[in-house]
């Protein structure tokens, strides 16, 4: 069974973006491994804490991943 897992920041994602993630993933395994796939494609959207995860040894956080980046 394909099985797909996405970590992501807790409240960074509403419900249609999660059912966006599900069902492009299970589109990508049914076009890689054909339709059979389909059926018993898992996809999991995991929300993560806020402060629960880190990038480059530091913690990250919603509020920095909501700020505008920096040119």
């Amino acid at each position: 069974m394909p099985f797909a897992n996405f970590k992501v920041p807790a409240g960074s994602l509403d419900d249609q973006q999660k059912e966006l993630i599900v069902t492009r993933t299970t589109e990508l395994y049914a076009e890689i491994y054909g339709d059979r796939a389909r059926a018993s494609t898992m996809v999991l959207v995991e929300e993560v804490t806020d402060g629960g995860w880190g990038i480059g040894g530091g913690v990250l956080t919603l509020a920095m991943l909501q700020e505008p980046p920096v040119d």
